[in-house]
Parts: structure tokens; C-alpha cells; sequence
């Protein structure tokens, strides 16, 4: 036997040593004997960064029981801080990426990215996972600094906000109108601020706090986050007494911004002027008719606002809606219609205010006069309901305007019978109007364009009402016959302002008692200059006793 010849035995010992050996180059257990024992060749599964992608993906989708499985002895309140953590901060997202590991023997640290989706925007921060092996896994070593590097025990998360001082409600040259120093009108408008109660606070969400000062009516509450800008906001550490430790994130806030209005100052003067001695509910609105801007608003007495948002039948001014009308149907300014003391329409018996009986006239002098029964007895003839309703709607009735503020529109439902047709064309029946339609109806006279009327100019309203185009030549006769109203008709009396166009109004509103007149809304609307109107007093009877001298006032003030 030569040295290189081997013993069997020995050449079985190699062939075993080999496959030890590759096996455990391959990572298996493989189990060896050695006096009369054994031992155990392990590797550890998985890696630090396995372990703390598994992890963060379940913080990422909320599932506890995915993130304890990962962690090594996950604490009882494991689940708990994760939920006062999306509580404190308000956290609707979170997405958080494992970055650079290091590592050393059976411990090691991953860095991560967060990114937590708060109410104010996306917070940013670095964070770490510790971890450690168990029984050949990697698991998260979890404590509160798994969450964020500054959260220790005992310690959450919450967010403060600080809001910036609240933008102005101005008039239309810029001076502040949000004060005492205006009408009781406009503060109604504007409406009124103050300190949110804890169950407002709640309901607004995370960002407010009871004490908050908000919006609470008016274009202050419409328009709430454009006055109040956005709160700056710090992402706080707090101890177990809610006291603040550390700031450890943050987000700007930014400046309200005004909300302009369309009310002048000097019209709005003159029109609280106007109402002064009255003893009855009286309301009124002026237009700049070239755009439709209310230049001015006011109600008496305060509580209601009874201009923009009261509903009344607005009588004989909506004689000129039905007037332009009939002038679309071909009857002339000049053309003669009879107005008898009664007319039956449709077995509905017209009467003339005091019973008048004027005979023959023109259709200006009619519409001068107020002739019902003429009015009645042309609609009768010339319109029909389609017709008299498309003028109305481009008069504004039916539209839906927003003029930045809680507004009625005007109301003219489509008349069913020849003598509903007959009394709404009169305004009596089913119409309803305010002073701001009413006064819209004027502006569109004067200008040849009924604008929707705007209160606030910024920001800028989308409208959903469309602008109605008068004929040039109709509205011209329009409004030269509304001149006569005032020169030769009902309100010559009232000493109206020469230039002066304008429409009075006597509307009823009940049945009468024992025999006598039914009560009246008096109404004057018109217009002069750049400057449309309309003024209702309730129960106030003529209009050319009650509304007219009101306009006088008005217009002698501008």
C-alpha cells in the first residue's frame, strides 16, 4: 500500500466533510455529532430591510396586526399610539419608505422617509426603526422613536394652529363697511363674526378650535375661508399634560383676503336717509344700471330683510313688464286704448283703482294713469301666456341670480286662463316681487340690458342668470312713456327730480273686511341717470302718497 492509497473508511470520512461543507455554503441547518451530542449550523432569515418595509407598509394601510407580527414584544398599547397619532395630527395618509440600513451583528437600524397627509398639506420628516434578531428573524426593537425620533414615552403628537388677522368687507372705493360705522342694513349683509362653541369647532374639523372667531351669517359666513385665509400650523410634541415639549414640523398659513362689495357709499347714505320717518315696514334698493351693481340697500326697521329677501305683489310696476310686451306685439306709445271703470276678462271683473273712468286714451297715457281695465283688455288681445312670461324672465323674474348674498328672486308663474293672465299682467294674482327686482326691472329699462345684479365684485360670481337684451327702439318708448308717469300721471304730484322716469304701484295683498278697499303695498320704481330704484312700504297704500315722496328724497340726496 502506497501513501496514496486511502482506507475506505477514510474516503466515506471525505465524501461526508464535502457535503457538510456545501451545505452550509447553501444556508441549511445541518446537524453534526460530536461526543455524543449535537450542534446546529444557523443563518438568520430575511434582512433589516425586509423586516421594515413589512412594517411601515402595515402603518401605511393601518393594520396593528401586521405591524405587531413584525415587531419584537409589541407593547400593549401598540395600536393605541398609532390612533392618537392620526387623532392628534389628523393624518388621513401616511406613506413612509425604507432608506440606508446599518448594521451591526444581530442588531440593526433602517432610516425611513415619511410622509403623513395632514389637513394643512404633507408633512415631511427622517425617522428610524431599531431591530434586532429573534429565533433567526429580523423584528422591529419597537419604542415611541420608531414613530419619530423626538416621541419618547409618555409623550404624542398633536398640532396647533394660529390664525392670521381676518381680511375686511369693503365697499366699492375700499373703505371697510364690516364695522358700526355703516347702516344697520349693510351690517345685516355682511352679516356677523363670532368665537366658535366647542360643538362648531367639531363639526369645522381639526383646524378650529373653540374660541375660533368664524363667520357666523351673512358674506362673512359665505365667505369665511376667502376672509379668513388658512391658519399656520405646528407639528408639536406634547407631554402626558398636553404642555408642548418640542416643535418638531410645521406649515405657513396664508392671509385672508378682502371681499369687495359693489355698495357706494354716498347712494347707501342717501337711501338711509330716504327712510327716515318712517312708520311702516319700508324697504329699498338702488342699481347701477349699466352693470347691474347694487349700489345701495335699505330696510326699516331692522330684523328682516325685507329689500332683498321679502316677496310682495308688486301691482302696478310690473305695468311696464306687460307694457314692453304689448309694445313687442305691435301697439304703439300712441295708439289709443279705452279704459272703462270695469272690464270682465275670462269672467274676471277688473276695476280701476278709486274706480276710475278715463274713456278713450293712448296706451302711454294709459300706462300713466294706471288703467287696469286698459292693461287688462290689451293683454286679453295682443298676448298670450308664453308671450307675457318671456317678457317677465327678461326681466329677471324666474332667473336664478346670486348677487353674493342670500337673495328672492322675482316670481311670475306662467298664467293658466285668460284671466289669470289678465291680472298678472297687472301685477296682481301670482306675482312676486321686491325692491331689488323690482329695481332690476328699472335698471333694464334704463340701460336696454337687464344685468343680474352683483353685491359682491370680488371675487367675481359665476352667474347662472343670463343677461335680457331689450329691442334699442322699444326700450326707448319704454321709457319715454315711464316719463310721462312722472310729468303727467300718478307721481306728477310728488315733485320728483326732473328726468325722472318711474312706474307707482298700489298692490293689493288681502281681501277686504266689511265692505271696504282691500289693504295695499305702496311701490315706486324708476329711474334717472345712472341710478335705478325701487322702494315698498307695507301697508302703506298709494304709491304715489307713500313710495313716491320716498324717491324724492332720495334722488334730491345724490
Amino acid at each position: 500500500m502506497t501513501d496514496q492509497t486511502r482506507h475506505p473508511g477514510e474516503c466515506h470520512e471525505l465524501v461526508r466533510h464535502k457535503i457538510l461543507w456545501a451545505s452550509i455554503a447553501a444556508g441549511t441547518v445541518v446537524v453534526l455529532g460530536a461526543a455524543g451530542g449535537a450542534y446546529l449550523l444557523l443563518r438568520t432569515k430575511g434582512s433589516p430591510t425586509a423586516t421594515a418595509r413589512a412594517f411601515l407598509s402595515a402603518w401605511e394601510r393601518g393594520d396593528a396586526t401586521a405591524m405587531r407580527g413584525e415587531t419584537l414584544a409589541p407593547p400593549p398599547d401598540l395600536d393605541q399610539q398609532y390612533q392618537t397619532l392620526r387623532k392628534g395630527l389628523g393624518v388621513t395618509k401616511v406613506r413612509a419608505e425604507p432608506g440606508a440600513v446599518t448594521k451591526q451583528g444581530g442588531h440593526a437600524t433602517v432610516a425611513f422617509a415619511a410622509d403623513l397627509t395632514l389637513p394643512m398639506g404633507t408633512w415631511h420628516y427622517q425617522g428610524r426603526l431599531r431591530l434586532t434578531t429573534d429565533h433567526r428573524e429580523w423584528k422591529v426593537a419597537w419604542s415611541p422613536e420608531s414613530i419619530h425620533p423626538d416621541l419618547h414615552s409618555g409623550q404624542h403628537m398633536t398640532i396647533t394652529y394660529r390664525w392670521p388677522r381676518r381680511a375686511r368687507v369693503l365697499a366699492a372705493d375700499g373703505s371697510p363697511i364690516d364695522g358700526t360705522g355703516v347702516s344697520g342694513s349693510v351690517q345685516q349683509i355682511v352679516g356677523t363674526t363670532a368665537p366658535l362653541t366647542e360643538k362648531q369647532a367639531k363639526k369645522l374639523g381639526t383646524s378650529h378650535s373653540k374660541g375660533d372667531v368664524v363667520g357666523q351669517s351673512g358674506i362673512q359666513q359665505r365667505f369665511n375661508d376667502r376672509l379668513a385665509g388658512t391658519p399656520s400650523a405646528s407639528v408639536i410634541v406634547a407631554d402626558a399634560s398636553n404642555h408642548p415639549v418640542k416643535k418638531v414640523g410645521g406649515f405657513a398659513g396664508k392671509a385672508g383676503r378682502d371681499v369687495k362689495t359693489t355698495l357706494d357709499q354716498h347712494v347707501q347714505s342717501a337711501a338711509s336717509a330716504a327712510l327716515q320717518g318712517q312708520t311702516k315696514p319700508t324697504s329699498m334698493v338702488a342699481i347701477r344700471p349699466s352693470d347691474g351693481r347694487i349700489l345701495a340697500v335699505a330696510n326699516y326697521p331692522g330684523g328682516f330683510d325685507r329689500a332683498l329677501q321679502g316677496t310682495y305683489p308688486p301691482g302696478s310696476t310690473f305695468k311696464v313688464v306687460t307694457a314692453y310686451a304689448l309694445l313687442r306685439s305691435g301697439l304703439s306709445p300712441s295708439d289709443t286704448v279705452e279704459c272703462p271703470k270695469t272690464a270682465n276678462v275670462g269672467g274676471q271683473v277688473i276695476h280701476n283703482s278709486e274706480g276710475e273712468e278715463s274713456g278713450s286714451m293712448t296706451f302711454t297715457e294709459a300706462l300713466a294713469q294706471s288703467c287696469n281695465t286698459a292693461f287688462a283688455l290689451q293683454t286679453q288681445k295682443r298676448l298670450n301666456p308664453s308671450r307675457l312670461s318671456s317678457a317677465a324672465n327678461l326681466f329677471g323674474f324666474n332667473q336664478k341670480i346670486d348677487p353674493g348674498m342670500r337673495v328672492t328672486a322675482g316670481s311670475f308663474p306662467s298664467p293658466t286662463s285668460t284671466s289669470e293672465m289678465a291680472v298678472a299682467g297687472f301685477g296682481q294674482g301670482r306675482d312676486l316681487a321686491n325692491a331689488l327686482s323690482m329695481a332690476g326691472v328699472a335698471a333694464g329699462i334704463a340701460s336696454g340690458t337687464w344685468h343680474p345684479p352683483v353685491f359682491v365684485s370680488d371675487p367675481q360670481i359665476s352667474q347662472k342668470a343670463k343677461a335680457g337684451r331689450l329691442d334699442s327702439k322699444l326700450r326707448s318708448e319704454l321709457a319715454t312713456m315711464m316719463r310721462a308717469v312722472v310729468t303727467t300721471g300718478t307721481a306728477k304730484d310728488a315733485g320728483l327730480p326732473a328726468g325722472t322716469a318711474g312706474k307707482t304701484g298700489t298692490a293689493e295683498y288681502a281681501s277686504g273686511k266689511n265692505g271696504k278697499e282691500p289693504p295695499t303695498h305702496a311701490w315706486f320704481m324708476g329711474f334717472r341717470g345712472d341710478v335705478a330704484f325701487a322702494m315698498v312700504v307695507e301697508d302703506g297704500g298709494f304709491g304715489s302718497k307713500a313710495a313716491a315722496p320716498i324717491a324724492r328724497r332720495f334722488l334730491n340726496a345724490l
